[in-house]
């Protein structure tokens, strides 16, 4: 048999060494993305989360947050919706929990179950679309009941700090007030639907349309103060924002 060229030996060792230097496959995989919840309240709160259907519970659903700290964790790495929103007031009594606001019913871990009203809301879509989209918002839509606000950090596009600074609770309309129990300090402001149980003010029924949806006279009082939030069921879709491929989202309580 004829011998083989020498330079086909010295392919072999060349390829290995392109092989060797050449970059990994880029993955499919969307990058890292770290929630934070900070509390800046004077008083600790229990931060909640529960995900729209089919989505998996984080961190057990809730955990109690004390003044002046914060816990991060990592988000999902696929697509997954939910709220979050901050339980206050809370007491423990034997095997019993209970918040005045954001009870989920009566549960440390909320383990998915939602929360009850007055509260401040913050809804998350992440994960979605060509560039890796995290949309936020923050709603009044059922009430208030902490100043909350969401801040991403390292996205491309148009990423803006949103929510409410504001606290709410000495200027709410006294017909929304909600008290601690005996009748103590204001720990919340309803939302007029929650107040007034109407099917104008819930926009339910013939009002469950963009149409015949509209901003109320309490819903205004929150437009006012926090313009940068849903105020109401069929208030501005714009509001809520995306951004492209945040590193971090921090929920921030109190400011």
């Amino acid at each position: 048999m004829a011998p083989q060229p020498s330079f086909l030996y010295a392919a072999v060792p060349l390829l290995l060494i392109l092989l060797l230097l050449s970059p990994p496959t880029q993955s499919t995989q969307p990058p890292a993305l770290t929630l934070t919840m900070v509390n800046n309240c004077p008083f600790t709160v229990y931060p909640a989360i529960q995900p729209s259907a089919g989505f998996p519970i984080l961190e057990k659903g809730g955990f109690p947050l004390t003044t002046l700290t914060h816990r991060s964790f990592p988000a999902p790495a696929q697509h997954w919706a939910g709220r979050i929103w901050a339980r206050t007031h809370c007491t423990h009594n034997g095997n019993t929990f209970r918040c005045a606001t954001g009870d989920c019913g009566g549960r440390l871990q909320c383990d998915g179950l939602g929360g009850a009203t007055p509260a401040t809301l913050v809804q998350l879509t992440l994960h979605h679309g060509h560039s890796d989209l995290s949309s936020y918002g923050v709603s009044l839509v059922d009430g208030f009941n902490v100043p909350l606000t969401v801040t991403p950090h390292e996205g491309r596009g148009h990423c803006p700090v949103v929510g409410c600074k504001a606290d709410l609770l000495q200027s709410c309309p006294d017909k929304l007030k909600v008290r601690s129990h005996g009748g103590g300090a204001v720990v919340g402001c309803r939302s007029g639907c929650e107040a007034f149980g109407t099917d104008e003010l819930c926009c339910r029924n013939h009002y469950n349309s963009p149409a015949t949806c509209r901003a109320s006279s309490f819903s205004e009082f929150f437009k006012h103060a926090c313009p940068a939030t849903f105020t109401y069921a069929h208030d501005t879709p714009s509001l809520m924002h995306d951004c492209s491929s945040p590193r971090e989202l921090k929920v921030i309580f109190c400011h």
